[in-house]
């Protein structure tokens, strides 16, 4: 598997200020408690709430304390952007973290390790760094290791193939103009073409991210990110691409106020239960959209494909973009708290997370148990890219990423234009 992920971080702002109280039933407190006959209670953040990972989490965490004697986990699943935007920076801020928490690349990485939050990993469990190879570069800061990735992939289209044989689509598109007409047979079959899920913002914004990567050179994506120069002609291209598809109606009625992955309405829900044909979500979504079906299994009809070119554009065509989910300690954690990281990164539990259906695993060895079609096919997607963009708004940063994110979904609600986002990139870059 091609794992040569991007490594281009920069500086992130992060958020903070909730009163500790905001917190009070979340966690023990920072480092882990211990009680008067030595025992450790440990905390642990992930970002599992619905499918199979919950259960995966509860069984890691049952087994490291029988194997642990003394020693306690506390596992608490919150939903993804709860967690990111507002539990673990508020508690990271207050200095009453958990012991083990999910930890992203990019600019907020690069924060928290400024702040001294992250505990550094490479002498505490050096095997563990080296096991998953070149995708833990985006969790390196200064050549240390401070969190890492259980799960690394791309970013396609998770559809339903019977919705697109009853519209008579037999091919899935390769390109941008087939990717607007098989909506536009969609449409007249009677079935909403895509979801998404633009009331949480990102998944909006994810649109114009692959406009602007499949148009940027890779000179340009460099520089945007090492400079903040967003000079290139590309950029305003990207969104003038984006909103001529917008004009094509291509998504659910009222998808400016959609969730992403919370709920039978979300747009991970529509494609669950059959009511859209496509959403445009990364690696995870399989997991996702199983747990929002009635049975909560993975659908028959699901299938993937990635993102189609763009004939003729700047980019390179082989390119893709992506991300992954990874764990950290805290600075003040226990030891026993990289052992756990440890276990969670073995190859066993590797390979009982690639089984589940809810992401690509890093480990290598894992990779083979991967059963479900659609996660082996983003991995083979994964391995045929030439580099892995990280998602923008991860890898600009806070301040420039969520200006821009705004912007785009000022597009998508007509009321901005393509030269309003990159302006509000510029103007959030030159604060910085």
């Amino acid at each position: 598997m091609n794992r040569r992920s991007t490594s281009r971080l920069v500086a992130l702002t992060a958020a903070a200020g909730l009163a500790v109280a905001a917190l009070s039933g979340c966690a023990t407190g920072s480092g882990g408690s211990e009680g008067s006959d030595g025992d450790v209670t440990l905390t642990w953040w992930h970002n599992a709430t619905s499918g199979p990972m919950p259960a995966v989490w509860e069984e890691v965490a049952a087994e490291f304390e029988a194997d642990h004697p003394g020693v306690t986990v506390e596992q608490t699943g919150y939903q993804n952007e709860e967690l990111q935007r507002t539990l673990i920076p508020n508690a990271l801020a207050a200095g009453d973290p958990p012991d083990l928490f999910q930890v992203w690349p990019g600019g907020e990485l690069r924060d928290q390790v400024a702040n001294e939050y992250l505990m550094p990993l490479d002498d505490v469990i050096p095997d563990t760094v080296s096991s998953v190879g070149a995708t833990v570069n985006p969790w390196q800061v200064g050549g240390e290791t401070y969190g890492i990735p259980f799960t690394f992939g791309i970013e396609g289209f998770w559809y339903n193939a019977d919705l697109f044989e009853q519209a008579g689509i037999d091919e899935t598109p390769t390109t941008l103009d087939e990717l607007v007409d098989a909506a536009g047979k969609l449409r007249e079959a009677g079935i909403t073409p895509i979801s998404v899920g633009a009331g949480d913002k990102w998944p909006a914004a994810h649109w114009w991210y692959q406009f602007a990567l499949h148009s940027c050179a890779p000179e340009v994506l460099q520089a945007a990110e090492t400079e903040f120069d967003f000079s290139d002609d590309c950029w305003v291209e990207a969104g003038e691409q984006l909103k001529e598809f917008l004009g094509t109606d291509p998504f659910q009625e009222g998808f400016l106020g959609t969730p992403a992955q919370t709920g039978a309405g979300s747009s991970a829900g529509l494609v669950a239960n059959g009511q859209a044909a496509m959403e445009l979500m990364g690696h995870w979504n399989a997991g996702v959209i199983g747990g929002l079906t009635a049975d909560q299994q993975v659908p028959e009809f699901l299938g993937w494909f990635p993102f189609p070119g763009i004939p003729g554009a700047a980019g390179d065509p082989t390119a893709a973009l992506g991300g992954g989910d990874g764990f950290g300690c805290s600075a003040d954690a226990p030891p026993e708290c990289a052992e756990l990281l440890e276990y969670i990164m073995s190859e066993d539990v590797q390979k009982r997370f690639a089984a589940s259906g809810s992401g690509i695993p890093t480990v290598p060895s894992a990779v083979s148990s991967l059963e479900d079609q659609n996660l082996a096919a983003v991995a083979e997607g994964l391995a045929a890219s030439s580099f892995v963009q990280l998602w923008f708004d991860t890898a600009l940063g806070t301040t420039v990423g969520n200006a821009m994110n705004e912007g785009i979904v000022n597009l998508f609600g007509d009321a901005g234009t393509p030269e309003d986002i990159v302006t509000k990139m510029q103007d959030a870059a030159a604060t910085l």
